[in-house]
């Protein structure tokens, strides 16, 4: 087999290995996936130290400690994933290596028997005697460039023997990179396992605890549906006063036309650039949902159910609390016991921002996407949560539908 061979099949070899790996996440995603989980896990790390810092268990800690499992399990998977694909591209050099070395054998083997047979045709006549005894001109050209061929044939093999031979050492190279790199992916593998243990005892030690203060709980419970209640009035109140003064509007049209249709066009491109939006708009605060949005059982009380009309964003101290969208400070309210809620219009659509100690904006104000409009409260167990909605006039609206991924 040629040198030209040679490189086809190794060529086959790694064509062959192409289709499968395309559809497979690529060594530098799974790189950037592990980064960004390790970047989650260190902003939970804080919102977690937060928490324990009051030395009272508190379901914002048992809710933090969940995130950061989650967060633990997704970096463990993430190294498992770049492990096995090391593996497979381990296994694929391994097999380019035999290919190799197969090729350096195959192609010395033929280098010699060009050697010997140069050496045995010298042998049997001087190289002079077989051109001087050709029988014609036409042979003598044709000896002559044989032998030229023979001596370029004998020079390219060698150079093949030498290039193969520098591909090989490459190839042993590359493979003892990524055994090692596959080694320390390892280590850290099992050092993150006992990680997860660790977080993992902690969370049934944080159970335990809170299941003990079941009174506290159901009090505290009892405190938060208070106060999601009176927001729920101002909602509706809000709501109400819009409905009254677009009826009022309404009846002034034909006094007042033109302001009534540039209004009312003001109103359906705000709410028709809100909903354009779903799924892109940006978190009100950084940090991880800690309650979703809807009916759900309570994360300790057995057979309790809480209603939640939105979501809660755990973050950490005086964080900066942002609109979300373009839109209006509809209204603003004081709601003890998680403080402040700012209340702004996007059209037909309304995002609720409640747990804010200090608010930056007033009412009638125009805002910005990403405008801070406060800082959010935290209680006296040390946790910082924000609870925010979004509404299509009364229609509460899950927001995780609307939030791009964080």
């Amino acid at each position: 087999m040629t040198a030209g061979k040679k490189i086809l099949s190794l060529g086959l070899i790694l064509f062959i290995g192409m289709p499968i790996a395309a559809q497979k996440k690529t060594k530098s995603q799974l790189q950037r996936e592990r980064l960004e989980n390790i970047e989650k896990i260190n902003e939970t790390e804080k919102i977690l130290g937060e928490t324990s810092r009051e030395k009272k268990n508190s379901i914002g800690e048992l809710a933090a400690l969940n995130r950061r499992i989650s967060q633990q399990e997704n970096l463990i998977n993430s190294i498992k994933s770049e492990i096995a694909l090391l593996e497979e591209d381990i296994d694929e050099d391994n097999q380019i290596l035999e290919v190799l070395e197969k090729d350096v054998t195959q192609l010395k083997e033929e280098y010699a028997a060009m050697v010997f047979a140069a050496q045995k045709a010298s042998g049997k006549t001087d190289k002079l005697m077989l051109i001087f005894s050709s029988e014609s001109f036409d042979q003598l050209l044709m000896r002559l460039k044989y032998m030229s061929q023979y001596g370029k044939a004998r020079q390219e093999q060698g150079e093949a023997i030498n290039k193969t031979q520098l591909l090989l050492a490459d190839q042993v190279k590359q493979i003892e990179t990524k055994r090692n790199e596959k080694q320390n992916l390892l280590s850290d593998e099992i050092k993150q396992s006992e990680h997860l243990t660790g977080l993992k005892q902690k969370q049934k030690k944080v159970v335990r605890s809170l299941e003990k203060e079941e009174k506290r709980l159901k009090r505290e419970l009892e405190v938060s549906k208070n106060a999601v209640a009176e927001l729920d009035q101002l909602i509706a109140k809000l709501i109400k006063d819009e409905m009254e003064r677009a009826a009022r509007e309404a009846k002034a049209r034909d006094k007042n036309k033109l302001n009534e249709v540039t209004k009312a066009y003001e109103i359906t491109t705000l709410s028709a650039a809100f909903e354009d939006n779903k799924n892109k708009i940006p978190w009100p605060v950084s940090g991880f949902i800690s309650q979703k949005f809807g009916r759900q059982m309570h994360p300790v009380l057995k057979g309790i159910v809480v209603q939640n009309d939105g979501i809660n964003i755990q973050t950490k101290q005086n964080e900066p609390v942002r609109a979300v969208f373009n839109g209006e400070v509809r209204t603003i309210g004081f709601i003890p016991p998680f403080g402040n809620a700012v209340i702004l219009s996007h059209g037909e659509y309304y995002t609720v921002y409640y747990g804010l100690k200090e608010v930056f904006v007033k009412p009638g104000q125009k805002v910005t996407t990403s405008e801070e409009l406060g800082r959010v409260r935290s209680m006296a167990d040390g946790i910082s949560e924000l609870r925010f909605q979004i509404r299509k006039n009364i229609e509460t609206l899950n927001p995780e539908l609307w939030l791009r991924d964080n």
